[in-house]
């Protein structure tokens, strides 16, 4: 989904979720975005499971050390705001993973090629949200602290304008 449409705090909901805490013997929260270096994402995925610094500078180390570190293990990454569709590269990045055990891996990315490049389950896509669901969002964040004798006419009329203005976009009607 586009920019703004809350693609990262669903992510994070599902990440900090006790239940999915407590499934996953360890999880990571790895940044992704424009750039993408298979040595450098390993060592960011290893850091991010085991909140240690990591020594190795070939990617051969780095994944041995990732498989051994999670052998056995049930594993989660978030890999967040991931641009780069080359299979060839991926697959590098999954070859550890794949090898290592049970695991999940969600991706969150803007580009439906990205998503279907992991091959696994049916990428879900988020939407804008109507106006009306945007305008109960904004409603609940901004004017809920009002007291409802404070809340005139007025700021209604200038919240509406301003969810116009957000198009649907959860981010925008949050900030």
């Amino acid at each position: 989904g586009m920019g703004g449409v809350g693609k990262t705090t669903l992510a994070q909901l599902v990440y900090n979720d006790p239940r999915v805490s407590n499934y996953f013997d360890t999880r990571g929260w790895i940044c992704v975005s424009e750039e993408f270096d298979v040595v450098g994402l390993t060592r960011k995925i290893l850091v991010s499971f085991f909140k240690t610094t990591v020594d190795y500078t070939e990617l051969n180390e780095l994944q041995q050390e990732l498989k051994e570190n999670l052998q056995g293990k049930k594993f989660l990454p978030v890999l967040d705001d991931v641009w780069n569709e080359k299979p060839s590269l991926w697959e590098l990045v999954k070859v550890p993973l794949l090898k290592a055990g049970v695991g999940k891996v969600i991706v969150t990315t803007r580009n439906e090629c990205v998503a279907r490049i992991m091959q696994t389950m049916e990428p879900l896509s988020l939407n804008i949200l109507s106006f009306d669901k945007c305008w109960m969002l904004f409603e609940k964040l901004a004017l809920e602290s009002l007291e409802s004798s404070s809340r005139h006419n007025n700021l209604v009329d200038i919240g509406r304008k301003i969810v116009e203005k957000c198009k649907g976009l959860p981010l925008a009607a949050k900030t």
